[in-house]
C-alpha cells in the first residue's frame, strides 16, 4: 500500500475521485434527467477498459466486474440525482445549472464507486462484483426499476452507503436494524358545497372538514401508536378557497406516512384512511383517501451486517466504527433492493467544520471530500469479504 494512502485509497485514486465529483458537482442533473452524468460515468468506465451498460432503467449505469473466479456476485450501489434547490453554497465548483443542487452528497456516491472500480480492478475481487450507479433516488422510483430490468440476476448480496453531516471524517456507521424509514404519501380530496361568507349555514365548509381532518390526523400517532417506535404522519399541503368572502366548496390535503416497522406502517395506513371517512360522514361531506405506497423500511439484518462491519474495522479501525445515533425518518430506496437480496446500508462520516449545522437537503449543504476515500476502500474491502463469505458457503 503506498505511503500517501487515505484509508487505504491511494492518493491519485482520491484525486481523481475528488476531480470526478466537482465536476458532478457543477453539472447537477434531476432525477430521471441524469443523461450527462450517466455519460461520464460511463466515459470512466471506458477509459478503465470495465465492460458496462448505460440507459439502464433510463439512465442507470451497470458494470460487471470478474472475480478469480466465478461464483456468487456482490453488487455495490450509489445513486446520481441531485435536488431541485438553488445552491448557496459559495464553493468554486457549485451547480451551474440554475435551481439545480447536488444537495444530498449522491455526487460523492457516484465518484467512490468510480474509485471503487479502480481498487477492485487492480487486484481481482474473489468472485464477480456488479457495481450499479442508479437514478431517481430522490424520487423513490430508481431502484424498483433497475430491479425490473434485473440488475440483481445472479447477485447474493447488495452494499451500500450515504455520506452523513452527523459523523467525523474516518467514522463509518454500520447498524444493524432499522436505518430509514419507509416513505408512502396520500392525498385527500374533500367535497363539501360552496357559499357566501355571510351565510355559511347555506354552504358545507370544505375548510371546516380539512382543518378537523387535519386535527384528528395528528392523533394517529400520538395515541394509537407506542411511543417507543418512531412514526410521522404530516400534512405538507392544503389547498382550499378562492377569496376571503367565499365559503370554499372544495379542499385538498396531501401529506407523507413514516414508519420504522412495517406493521406500524400498515396501522397508519388503515388509521388515515378510517379517519378521513369517518370525518366526511360526519360532516356530510364527500371525502376521497388516496395512498401512494412509497419504499418500504429500510432494515439492516444477517450475516451482511456482520461484514459490513468487519470491512469497516478494516479500513477505519474499531474506534472508528459505530452505530447510528437514531434511526433517521427519511426514505431510502435501497431498502427496495434489500426485499430481494441480503444487504447493508451503512453511513460515511462527512461532516465540515462549522457547517454542521446545514442538513442534507439544503441550499449550503456539503461534505467533507475525505469521505470519498473512506467510502471507495469500503466498497473495496466489502466486496472482497462477501465474496469470500458466499464462496464459502456455496
Amino acid at each position: 500500500m503506498p505511503d500517501d494512502a487515505l484509508y487505504g485509497t491511494p492518493a491519485d485514486v482520491f484525486e481523481r475521485m475528488r476531480a470526478i465529483r466537482r465536476t458532478l458537482h457543477a453539472d447537477p442533473e434531476l432525477s430521471w434527467a441524469e443523461q450527462r452524468t450517466m455519460e461520464r460515468i460511463g466515459a470512466r468506465l471506458t477509459e478503465l477498459g470495465v465492460a458496462h451498460r448505460t440507459g439502464v432503467a433510463g439512465t442507470g449505469v451497470v458494470a460487471d466486474l470478474p472475480g478469480r473466479a466465478d461464483g456468487p456476485i456482490v453488487a455495490l450501489r450509489a445513486d446520481t440525482d441531485a435536488l431541485p434547490v438553488h445552491e448557496e453554497t459559495g464553493l468554486p465548483f457549485a451547480s451551474r445549472n440554475e435551481g439545480v443542487m447536488h444537495a444530498c452528497g449522491h455526487d460523492g456516491h457516484t465518484s467512490m464507486l468510480l474509485g471503487a472500480a479502480e481498487l477492485l480492478l487492480a487486484t481481482p475481487p474473489p468472485t464477480p462484483v456488479r457495481l450499479l450507479w442508479q437514478p431517481a433516488e430522490e424520487r423513490a422510483e430508481g431502484a424498483a426499476a433497475m430491479i425490473r430490468e434485473g440488475v440483481l440476476d445472479g447477485v447474493q448480496m447488495i452494499f451500500g452507503g450515504h455520506v452523513d453531516r452527523h459523523y467525523p471524517p474516518g467514522f463509518l456507521a454500520v447498524h444493524t436494524g432499522t436505518v430509514n424509514a419507509s416513505t408512502d404519501s396520500f392525498e385527500i380530496l374533500i367535497q363539501g358545497r360552496g357559499g357566501h361568507g355571510a351565510r355559511p349555514h347555506e354552504a358545507l365548509d370544505a375548510v371546516v372538514v380539512g382543518s378537523l381532518m387535519v386535527t384528528a390526523i395528528q392523533t394517529i400517532v400520538s395515541r394509537e401508536i407506542d411511543p417507543a417506535r418512531p412514526s410521522v404522519i404530516s400534512v405538507g399541503v392544503f389547498d382550499a378557497g378562492t377569496a376571503p368572502n367565499v365559503i370554499a366548496g372544495r379542499a385538498r390535503l396531501a401529506g407523507t406516512i413514516r414508519a420504522q416497522d412495517e406493521d406500524v406502517r400498515e396501522h397508519l395506513q388503515a388509521s388515515l384512511s378510517r379517519v378521513a371517512s369517518a370525518i366526511g360522514q360526519l360532516h356530510c361531506a364527500d371525502v376521497r383517501f388516496t395512498l401512494q405506497e412509497g419504499t418500504p423500511p429500510l432494515v439492516n439484518v444477517g450475516r451482511a451486517v456482520v461484514i459490513a462491519r468487519e470491512a469497516a474495522v478494516a479500513v477505519v479501525g474499531e474506534d472508528n466504527v459505530g452505530p447510528l445515533k437514531s434511526a433517521n425518518m427519511g426514505g431510502e430506496d435501497f431498502a427496495c433492493f434489500l426485499d430481494h437480496v441480503p444487504g447493508c446500508y451503512v453511513r460515511f462520516g462527512a461532516q465540515v467544520t462549522g457547517r454542521e449545522s446545514f442538513p442534507a437537503h439544503s441550499s449550503q449543504f456539503d461534505f467533507d471530500e475525505e469521505a470519498l476515500a473512506v467510502g471507495a476502500a469500503w466498497f473495496d474491502a466489502v466486496a472482497r469479504r462477501a465474496g469470500e463469505a458466499l464462496r464459502g458457503e456455496a
